[in-house]
């Protein structure tokens, strides 16, 4: 598997493997439901009163969970494109609809033999192919999950495949609904009023042991993803809802029948509350790399300053407020001296350590916070001072080479012996011309005439003999574009 792979599959929950601290939470939570399941499976037939707040408030609640459950698997297979992940969505609408049509058809909540024309089988039934349904799902997904490429090839048409999953379920949950409806006649019976009958049994107990293989197969397919681990949490607290309420127990509203259902609203939340928590930790993990891509876009990896890339941006954008503004916008570029000489004599190690000093020292000497100090190439440096007058640059400028000088990093080739700074100041002003109805400002150029002006006063301040500052005059840019008309000019500034 590729490092760019392996990096992959840490970001997504069906193949992000499970921790060991994660495995130790799973293991006691199972414990303690087992524990619970030893305590109340002798006291399981004890009959209760009926709640008939209980079934709607139980009901729908799982089915938002449960519809939750599949926006977040959704979200995950648009992500990574894994069939396995669709199967489990599927799975998991599956018992979301199966869920309302089981509460919609319930005797005695919204009719007395149910909505729907439900029978007296009916919602028995539903219960029936409902909890067998979701192992179904889980165990599918288990299989192709194991026979998956990691990356799994990008799928083409993610809509379709999910327009066509959910069609599909919608289809089977209509085709089961149909067929409990019409139990008393197709299905042997299995309710006796709000008994459970002869062939329960056998039928709770072929369910639960479907429940039990999806269990086992999670098991075997290794290693345990964390998606793995908490659906294998979720198939235990499902063992025990069957357990309690169909196996153990005598029928409706006793102390099973209400324990095992509480274990089925468990189950429904594990994998949610995990799949939150996990989104949570995962969009965490993406703002950090979103911070980390615009660093290393926006940063000289050298120096730590700005690289070229930021100070062309910023030229850019303060480029254009000078010309909006009228106010002048300054450019410093400055030039280690005799750099090549200084590698030359110590090596590129060294040359390096004096650059990082450099722009420290550069950085240092700049105090407002929209001025900018970026490395242009080599062993070039930049310094854009928005709002800022020729004569204040060239101050600024001074204060940059004497802070350079007094570093006095050797460089015996240099003629003064320590390295040296030449710097160019350049600087630029909208030119305005007002007329009765309308004004014009300079032509937007991207601030490339400042660069060149300040790359022409360098050399200047080089080819006059180094370590020193060559200040140009605050140019007027005489290109101009039309604006709207009725605009105001700026006022205008000393």
């Amino acid at each position: 598997m590729s490092r760019d792979q392996a990096s992959e599959r840490s970001y997504f929950l069906s193949t992000l493997a499970a921790t060991k601290g994660q495995q130790r939470l799973a293991s006691v939570i199972v414990t303690l439901s087992l524990l619970g399941l030893v305590v109340i499976a002798p006291f399981a037939k004890t009959p209760l009163a009926e709640g008939d707040a209980f079934i709607p408030a139980y009901q729908s609640s799982l089915a938002v969970l449960d519809l939750i459950t599949v926006a977040l698997l959704i979200s995950q297979y648009s992500s990574f494109s894994s069939p396995s992940l669709l199967v489990l969505a599927s799975g998991y609408l599956f018992t979301a609809c199966t869920t309302v049509v089981h509460m919609l058809t319930f005797p005695g909540l919204f009719s007395p033999t149910g909505l729907l024309g439900a029978g007296p089988q009916t919602t028995a039934w539903l219960y029936m192919f409902w909890h067998a349904g979701f192992p179904v799902s889980v165990m599918s997904y288990a299989l192709i999950k194991g026979r998956e490429t990691h990356p799994p090839p990008p799928a083409t048409r993610l809509p379709l495949s999910i327009s066509i999953a959910f069609v599909a379920v919608l289809t089977l949950v209509a085709g089961i609904s149909l067929l409990a409806m019409r139990a008393d006649s197709l299905l042997p019976p299995i309710m006796a009023g709000s008994q459970y009958a002869p062939a329960m049994f056998p039928v709770v107990s072929a369910v639960w042991l479907l429940s039990a293989l999806a269990l086992a197969t999670l098991w075997l397919h290794k290693p345990h993803a964390v998606l793995d681990l908490w659906l294998m949490v979720t198939m235990c607290a499902w063992l025990i809802d069957i357990a309690l309420s169909a196996l153990v127990n005598q029928g409706r509203f006793d102390l099973g029948f209400y324990a095992g259902r509480i274990y089925g609203l468990l189950a429904a939340s594990l994998v949610l509350l995990v799949l939150l928590a996990e989104s949570g930790m995962l969009y965490k993990k993406l703002l950090q790399l979103t911070t980390r891509l615009q660093r290393l876009t926006t940063q000289d990896a050298l120096t730590g300053i700005a690289n070229r890339r930021a100070f062309d941006h910023a030229l850019d954008l303060e480029w254009h407020l000078a010309m909006r503004s009228g106010l002048p916008l300054s450019l410093l570029m400055i030039d280690v001296d005799h750099f090549k000489a200084f590698n030359d004599t110590y090596g590129h190690v060294e040359g390096d350590k004096c650059l990082k000093t450099v722009a420290k020292t550069v950085q240092s000497s700049i105090t407002r916070a929209p001025d900018l100090v970026a490395r242009y190439g080599g062993e070039e440096f930049v310094v854009l001072l928005p709002q800022t007058s020729v004569e204040a640059a060239g101050q600024i400028a001074e204060r940059i080479r004497d802070a350079i000088a007094a570093l006095a990093i050797p460089n015996p080739r240099s003629g003064i012996g320590h390295v040296t700074a030449s710097v160019g100041v350049a600087c630029v002003r909208s030119a305005w011309v007002a007329t009765e109805r309308s004004h014009v400002h300079s032509h937007s150029s991207g601030g490339v005439p400042l660069v060149e002006m300040a790359d022409r006063l360098l050399y200047q301040a080089k080819s006059s003999g180094r370590n020193r500052v060559v200040i140009g005059r605050c140019e007027p840019q005489p290109e101009v574009d039309p604006v709207d008309e009725g605009a105001e000019p700026p006022p205008s500034r000393p």
